[in-house]
């Protein structure tokens, strides 16, 4: 169901934020906003940000934002239209249904409705699981420790043998074969029609960070094969954007994410009290998943299995997360094969003292170097040292290098100077020259250069946004053309369009306009101020120079669209950039006060 514009804009305005925030978090007044702990990622100190004037929140340190639609969402993974019920529930707005219209809306509710068909799946896999079919599935659960707390917690459940239980639930539910068949739940030939994917199996449902299902593991409970079978990937499921757990661990409060292989693995820990736990589902830790374990930590500690595959999981995993800003610590667990196998051996506390031991993941690399290596061998020695060299000079800070030289050097009983000229020594020979030259690369000095670009027109934007009565003098100088970043030319069109009809900027309407997640991140961290000292010291020379690179920006734009033998266009861009080296040499004229 949709409802209109002015339904959604009038049960917005009939909920305060704050009220609404200030039901799950703790909040204390600071200035002209609220301040409390990020319920989305772990931190000590508070920087999640709730402005009344707004109407929006925003965390400075996740990214985190939006109106009370998006927190509601978020907090509680409630979809959009549950979310409008549950706040005109609240202020005693009564909802007419009103169907939606449009591309955006079929596709909305095409994804709804995939999720609406996994949702009744774990109901259901849940209650077979209960019945007397699903007498061996809970005695596997049961002989692998698992208690009916735990059991209720995670929704475990049991897919039947039939192979067509399923598939007839949700046909007498009204699902068509063609959504069916997209959910990744069943499977068709010519001769069966289409029938249950998992059969017999025990059933994990896949939830995203919402708390939504999306998918589903299932395991069985003999020596079929394979093991373990997934979802596949849908509209709704993508496994290298996706942790099994996360939605739990995101709010566990604890300083680190602990990050495992197995499903099993996940749910032993979160029941032993590691409530922190997470695993990948199926796949190799990806660039996907480190993103999005940096929304909600700085520090993962790394369980593999203690076999050789699962060390190389693990030192295919480290590099990826220290790219995206997460300190990694790799948990040893051996003699034991994983954190199941531990926690039922030794007990939750002897698994607590494991975790408080977890190794620095760069010593880590260094000790899996060591067995590559014959360190009784003179050149095996050497070679040992050349390795952890080439690895020392992917730090490029000198301060963090030389730590990790005195760490090597320490361990290993070499002089920490002999260390610090064989890695001075191979930079000069050469090692490490491919990742310097790949920061001065062409490419890489555009991505500097749009940065730049994009800066200047966020903080533009934001200063309008702060300061609403620059206005007029921002609009005679920049059209929302001259934006050419296209979220930013998208925001600058709304703004105009909001103080040339109402007067007046509604931040909060203008991030409301965005559907894409990653968009309304940018665009609440434009409106919300999260931007260098620049916002706050914006008069003079600041100003003019964001201004004018604007306008040069723009009119850089311009010449490379025109169309050959555009002559009109060619001269115009002409008279422009004539303006434009006038107000260049008169910039007096830009001058500027935010008082």
């Amino acid at each position: 169901m949709r409802y209109t514009e002015d339904i959604i804009e009038e049960v917005r305005a009939r909920n305060d934020i704050v009220d609404v925030v200030s039901q799950y978090v703790k909040l204390q007044k600071k200035g002209n906003s609220y301040f409390g702990l990020c319920p989305f990622h772990n931190e000590r100190s508070p920087s999640f940000s709730v402005s009344r004037d707004k109407q929006m929140y925003y965390c400075f340190g996740c990214g985190a934002g939006g109106d009370a639609y998006a927190f509601l969402m978020e907090y509680e993974g409630l979809s959009f239209p549950e979310a409008v019920q549950q706040l005109a529930q609240q202020a005693g707005v009564e909802l007419p249904v009103v169907e939606g219209f449009g591309e955006d809306r079929a596709q909305a509710d095409y994804k709804s409705s995939l999720l609406g068909i996994q949702k009744q799946a774990a109901g259901y896999y849940h209650y077979q699981l209960k019945q007397d079919c699903g007498a061996q599935a809970r005695g596997y659960l049961s002989e692998r420790g698992l208690t009916a707390e735990t059991i209720q917690q995670f929704g475990l459940g049991y897919a039947e043998k039939s192979g067509s239980g399923l598939y007839r639930y949700l046909k007498g539910k009204g699902y068509p074969d063609g959504l069916l068949r997209d959910s990744g739940l069943f499977q068709a030939d010519e001769r069966r029609g289409m029938y249950d994917k998992f059969r017999d199996r025990v059933i994990f449902p896949i939830t995203d960070v919402k708390n939504r299902v999306i998918g589903f593991g299932g395991r069985v409970m003999g020596d079929g094969k394979p093991k373990y079978l997934n979802s596949p990937e849908t509209k709704i499921f993508d496994k290298g954007r996706n942790l099994y757990g996360l939605s739990r661990a995101r709010s566990s409060r604890k300083k680190n994410i602990i990050i495992c292989e197995g499903y099993m693995d996940v749910i032993a820990m979160h029941q032993a009290g590691f409530t922190n736990a997470v695993a990948s589902l199926g796949t190799a830790l990806t660039t996907g998943h480190a993103s999005l374990l940096r929304r909600y930590t700085e520090e993962v500690l790394m369980i593999y299995d203690s076999d050789e595959a699962g060390i190389r999981a693990a030192l295919r995993g480290i590099p990826l997360l220290r790219a995206a800003g997460i300190h990694a610590r790799v948990v040893d667990l051996s003699p034991h094969k994983d954190p199941d196998e531990f926690i039922k051996t030794c007990g939750a506390g002897a698994f607590g003292e494991r975790l408080s031991q977890a190794q620095n993941s760069f010593m880590f690399q260094v000790r899996m170097l060591e067995r590559e290596h014959d360190l009784e061998d003179p050149q095996g020695k050497t070679d040992f040292y050349r390795a952890v060299s080439e690895r020392l000079l992917e730090f490029t800070q000198d301060l963090e290098r030389d730590n990790y030289i005195e760490a090597v050097a320490r361990q290993y009983q070499v002089a920490k100077e002999q260390l610090h000229k064989m890695v001075n020594s191979m930079a000069l020979s050469g090692a490490g020259i491919q990742k310097k030259q790949e920061v001065r690369s062409p490419s890489k000095k555009k991505e500097e250069s749009e940065g730049a670009r994009e800066k200047a027109q966020k903080l533009m934007l934001a200063w309008m946004v702060d300061q609403p009565k620059i206005f007029k003098k921002v609009r005679a100088y920049l059209e929302p053309e001259d934006f050419t970043t296209p979220l930013y030319q998208k925001t600058a069109r709304i703004l105009y369009e909001q103080q040339e009809k109402e007067g007046v900027f509604t931040p909060v309407r203008v991030w409301a306009q965005f559907e894409d997640e990653e968009e309304q991140k940018k665009v609440a961290s434009l409106l919300n101020g999260d931007l260098p000292a620049e916002l706050h010291r914006g008069e003079g020379k600041v100003f003019a120079d964001t201004l004018l690179r604007i306008l040069e920006d723009s009119l850089q734009e311009q010449r490379k669209n025109l169309k050959p033998g555009d002559i009109k266009g060619l001269q115009e861009n002409i008279d422009k950039e004539m303006g434009l080296k006038k107000l260049k040499m008169d910039r007096g004229q830009l001058h500027i006060s935010f008082e």
